[in-house]
């Protein structure tokens, strides 16, 4: 897939410079602004984002999604399962796959029109490890086949739970993406949840606060 030619230098530089800051191969470029390019296309139609900047779309949708990505370091090196809940156009799903190609992604979308658009983008980016689950989060058929789950701007940590708990393996984790440190919704996690880890992130080019919570059961 080509990138069509819209995209001013600008904002290749940002998006350069944003795989910089976050430790990731400059190759990843490339595919990522196919993967805009066909959102931008298709948002025209199907208004699959608020977001329509593609300045903006750059940071807050690509580089917001990609600063979690040292924290599946582990999970891509051996393969392993991650469910991306309520993804919308595939945020953090689809860029995540782009730089992990080790990792096996399923994207989680009950509204056809952003599951269509995600299943053309798989074909064109090329992206074997990443399939579309359509679907809401609690009907998804699959207990205990992932190693993590992850969701971004979606619900309440205790309602992502509620939807999607039964998908983790009994060591899986819950990698939530944050932005203020959510005291009030860890404090109320249901029974048999607990918080592993709380991991400021930077984004770059955004002046706002981004966190990752790591949840697993109680026990493991």
């Amino acid at each position: 897939m080509n990138t069509p030619a819209p995209f001013d230098p600008s904002l290749r530089r940002t998006l350069d410079d944003g795989l910089r800051a976050l430790a990731l191969d400059p190759a990843a470029a490339a595919p990522l602004l196919d993967y805009l390019a066909l959102l931008l296309r298709w948002n025209k139609t199907y208004n699959l984002t608020a977001v329509r900047d593609p300045h903006e779309m750059v940071v807050k949708h690509l580089l917001d999604s990609l600063a979690m990505h040292p924290y599946l370091d582990e999970l891509a090196a051996r393969g392993g399962h991650l469910a991306d809940l309520g993804t919308g156009p595939g945020l953090p799903g689809i860029p995540l796959s782009i730089v992990k190609p080790g990792l096996k992604v399923t994207l989680v979308e009950s509204n056809g029109k952003k599951a269509r658009f995600m299943r053309e983008a798989i074909r064109q980016l090329g992206l074997p490890g990443a399939r579309v689950a359509e679907s809401r989060i609690e009907a998804v058929d699959e207990p205990g086949a992932y190693d993590a789950i992850t969701a971004r701007a979606l619900a309440t940590l205790p309602l992502i739970l509620e939807l999607g708990g039964h998908l983790l393996k009994p060591d899986g984790r819950l990698l939530a993406m944050k932005g203020v440190h959510p005291a009030d919704e860890i404090a109320a996690l249901p029974p048999g949840w607990r918080v592993e880890g709380s991991h400021p992130l930077r984004v770059p080019g955004l002046d706002a606060e981004r966190h990752l919570i790591v949840i697993a059961r109680a026990g493991s």
